[in-house]
């Protein structure tokens, strides 16, 4: 069984991939996903993650991910659940640390080293 779990949230199906295979081939992780408000906010209260991925923009309905965010960060029972924003743009990004995100990295930036460094503080054995 994998040391970590991640939670993807919103990703298109490419990106979803392209999340999940950067992230299994850098750290011993599985990957679940969600696609809805309803269903991140279920899954996050019902399995312990150590990271919550949300993008920008849901995939599927185009809803904003900060709601989900801010959400988990107002609940007792998954406040303490690191999240990151998956945005290129820096003011989403600077929204989401106010909002109580952890610095999060843009698709452009999925294959860096500086995203990788991001993501072994939460990820790495």
């Amino acid at each position: 069984m994998p040391a970590h779990k991640v939670l993807d949230v919103g990703q298109c199906d490419f990106d979803h991939s392209s999340i999940s295979q950067h992230l299994s081939s850098h750290f011993d992780v599985t990957v679940e996903r969600a696609h809805s408000f309803e269903e991140a906010i279920k899954l996050a209260g019902e399995s312990k993650f150590d990271l919550v991925l949300i993008n920008r923009l849901l995939d599927r309905d185009r809803s904003e991910g900060m709601k989900i965010l801010k959400t988990l960060k107002s609940n007792d029972a998954t406040s303490s659940i690191p999240v990151m924003l998956v945005s290129n743009f820096e003011d989403a990004q600077t929204e989401a640390l106010a909002a109580g995100a952890e610095q999060g990295f843009g698709k452009a930036n999925l294959n860096s080293e500086t995203t990788t460094e991001l993501l072994k503080k939460y990820l790495a054995v």
